[in-house]
């Protein structure tokens, strides 16, 4: 049994607890910074144990979800082999994994080098931007804090720009992959792509007309896409991944597609909400805490 995975899923049962805390004290700080550091934790690995190990212990966090309820060796429409069963931290626990998995590793276990490289500049640059955005929305650009938060929103954006990047040239070979969805996988890719660049882009705008409270709100929209596309993204595959292992790639096409989107709503839902209370404290600042509609 994978230690490290058992102790991840510990981990995940702690930030559960925190959104359960979270939500009933409507603060969110603590559940959001532990989000952040399991990221943090999830990405190193592909820097620490190099991208096979990485994608192993990845599809090892899904395998007992896509296998339950399944007999030892039963396989299923979204389920595959893989040779030797290296695809997974699990030895011979589990010989069927996700098909997109199966893929995933495949194409990485000797991949050509630019796409070696173009997934640790993605995993790298989008991580960045991740913790980025959040330090430009912990602290605004007013008074002295104005010349710092336009320089790292300026570093943010490029950072961002790298990584969307190199996530659409990968994206571009997604539709010779059967198993991720073909063509529908990378149109996918570039919706979830566009939904978070977009959106940064239209925030960036604000600023340089010098709307602060509309700069604000499509910032916190990318901050959740960007979020969306990557925990929203896995949250799903674990959820659907055993309700829709008898159609293959259903689930993997399901989260691409809505992982992105979602996340910004539930954040722009979030704002507002924020907004709302706060507007009820006399004193508040409006104009720097009202979302723009």
């Amino acid at each position: 049994m994978p230690a490290d995975v058992i102790a991840f899923y510990g981990l995940l049962v702690v930030w559960a607890a925190l959104l359960v805390l979270a939500v009933r004290r409507k603060r969110f700080e603590a559940f959001l910074a532990f989000g952040l550091g399991l990221m943090v934790l999830l990405n190193l690995r592909y820097f620490l144990t190099g991208q096979p190990a990485g994608i192993r212990f990845f599809i090892g966090l899904y395998d007992t979800f896509d296998n339950l309820g399944l007999r030892r060796g039963q396989g299923a429409p979204a389920l595959a082999p893989c040779d030797g069963n290296a695809c997974t931290v699990w030895d011979a626990r589990y010989t069927y994994h996700p098909s997109w998995g199966v893929a995933f590793y495949d194409r990485f276990v000797d991949p050509p080098v630019l796409r070696k490289a173009l997934l640790y500049v993605h995993i790298a640059f989008n991580s960045a931007a991740l913790l980025f955005m959040h330090v430009q929305l912990a602290r605004p650009g007013l008074g002295e804090r104005r010349r710092r938060h336009v320089v790292l929103g300026r570093v943010t954006f490029g950072v961002l720009t790298i990584g969307t990047v190199a996530a659409v040239v990968l994206a571009s070979e997604h539709g010779a992959v059967p198993d991720y969805g073909g063509l529908w996988a990378e149109t996918g890719f570039y919706s979830m792509s566009a939904v978070v660049y977009g959106t940064a882009v239209l925030g960036v705008l604000a600023a340089r007309r010098g709307d602060a409270a509309t700069h604000r709100v499509w910032m916190i929209r990318s901050l959740g896409a960007l979020w969306g596309a990557f925990w929203l993204f896995r949250v799903m595959l674990v959820v659907t991944g055993p309700l829709l292992r008898g159609h293959n790639t259903a689930s993997l096409l399901l989260s691409i597609w809505l992982s992105a989107p979602l996340g910004a709503l539930v954040a722009d839902r979030a704002a507002h909400a924020l907004a709302a209370r706060r507007a009820a404290v006399p004193g508040t600042d409006q104009e720097t805490v009202r979302p723009a509609r």
